[in-house]
């Protein structure tokens, strides 16, 4: 009986120190991971020189642009100064009316002569809103100043249906002048450019909003800030899509504002910054706010030299044998 109970001792003993041991076990282990864990979890600090990197990226590298395409040439000799997805053909939206309106204007007609707005022009812009009552007679003069300012569909539509030969004669010569302004990619499929089939890179825009440029008339309408006209019996005032042009630290020669579904919004516009004459292409913008703040962005990168220093062009300098077309990012 004695060697039962001293048998029973011995083996409660020993259970009892593998107990202590399994847990001794499981405690430094315990330890050991999480010292593992820390170890992993802990930062890492950054060389001066990743630090010094990131300083130059900020201080001379390009704005942060929200556009999906863009480009912004220095005309005065060309220079591409930012660029992104340049020579990718998208919707344009309404740009195309800087387009509508230079085919009319090189065709010399008479921007004295009344026109009608008509069922035909209403019809391409059903569901969209637009102050031209069928019926109402403007002249061409007023109704290209309304499209190419408050970017009026009934108005332009109007424009080319009224071209010699009508709207298929129109896009005729709206797809020639395109090819003889060197817009590789464009296509137009109407003159307002609610048809999606209307598209353009953003290297194609800069040679129309070039062109553009060089004619009074679109300089003068495009960066108007209000237009009044008679419909009916009453005066109606239209205001300019691009709130740019009543912004006075803003030197706009020609401006162009679009938006729909499949184009996004957009902004095309000649400006002088620096007293240089800056060409600046934003397509599919998100948000109602975002083409302008790309704008202010680029205007301010160009304004503080931040453009041309010295370590943006080391930077940017390509490898030997390297042909650079423009500044990607």
């Amino acid at each position: 009986m004695r060697s039962i109970k001293q048998g029973l001792t011995v083996l409660t003993l020993t259970l009892s120190g593998l107990f202590m041991m399994s847990f001794a076990v499981q405690a430094a282990t315990s330890q050991s991971a999480a010292g593992t864990k820390k170890a992993v979890a802990a930062p890492v600090a950054k060389s001066p020189a990743k630090k010094a990197r990131k300083a130059t990226k900020r201080a001379y590298g390009n704005p942060e642009v929200k556009s999906s395409a863009l480009l912004v040439v220095n005309e005065d000799d060309s220079s591409v100064l930012l660029s992104k997805n340049a020579d990718v053909p998208v919707p344009i939206a309404s740009i195309t009316k800087l387009m509508t309106a230079l085919v009319v204007l090189e065709a010399k007609q008479s921007l004295d002569e009344d026109l009608t707005v008509t069922k035909d022009d209403r019809s391409i812009d059903r569901g969209a809103a637009s102050r031209l009552a069928i019926g109402t007679t403007l002249s061409r003069g007023d109704l290209m100043h309304l499209a190419l300012m408050a970017s009026e569909n009934r108005a332009a539509h109007a424009l080319g249906r009224n071209y010699p030969g009508g709207i298929d004669a129109f896009l005729v010569a709206m797809n020639a002048k395109a090819r003889a302004l060197g817009m590789t990619q464009a296509h137009f499929a109407d003159p307002t450019g609610l048809s999606s089939e209307n598209v353009a890179s953003p290297a194609d825009l800069s040679r129309l909003v070039i062109a553009a440029s060089r004619n009074a008339t679109i300089r003068s309408y495009s960066t108007d800030d209000e237009h009044a006209v008679s419909v009916g019996k009453y005066k109606v005032a239209f205001r300019n899509t691009n709130n740019l042009v009543r912004n006075k630290d803003w030197d706009i020669v020609v401006s162009k504002t679009g938006y729909t579904e499949a184009a996004g919004r957009c902004l095309v516009m000649k400006t002088l910054v620096n007293d240089r004459p800056v060409v600046i292409v934003l397509l599919n913008s998100f948000g109602k706010y975002t083409r302008v703040a790309d704008a202010a962005r680029i205007r301010r990168w160009i304004e503080t030299g931040r453009h041309q220093s010295p370590v943006r062009a080391a930077m940017l300098t390509p490898p030997a044998n390297t042909v650079l077309r423009s500044t990607e990012f």
